[in-house]
């Protein structure tokens, strides 16, 4: 159970990663990214961020591709959240297939 901290820290880190993502993925033509959860360790060092990207056989290259640039963007974020945290936690991201789960649920459903 996460504490009230721990929420509005990953809603706060949420927020900016959609934000640093859709500039991101303006330079990647056909890719839509978006930060599904962001879920924080009680002791706020580590940021499990879940990513839901759009078209899903990008997913995978897409995914890569992030991970590999993982600390550019945990600095960049540090840069706008330098006011509001002393420390910005690790970033570990990480493929959210729950949509593609209940589609494939819903097919099952349907036939």
């Amino acid at each position: 159970m996460d504490s009230t901290r721990q929420e509005k820290i990953g809603r706060m880190l949420q927020k900016e990663l959609s934000s640093m993502f859709l500039g991101i993925a303006r330079n990647y033509p056909g890719v839509m990214i978006t930060v599904t959860n962001v879920r924080i360790t009680p002791d706020l060092s580590i940021a499990k961020v879940y990513l839901s990207i759009f078209p899903g056989d990008k997913a995978e290259s897409t995914l890569a591709l992030i991970k590999e640039h993982s600390k550019t963007i945990r600095y960049e974020l540090g840069v706008k959240i330098r006011h509001q945290m002393r420390v910005v936690p690790e970033l570990a991201f990480y493929l959210d297939d729950t949509l593609d789960y209940l589609e494939n649920i819903d097919k099952l459903l349907k036939k």
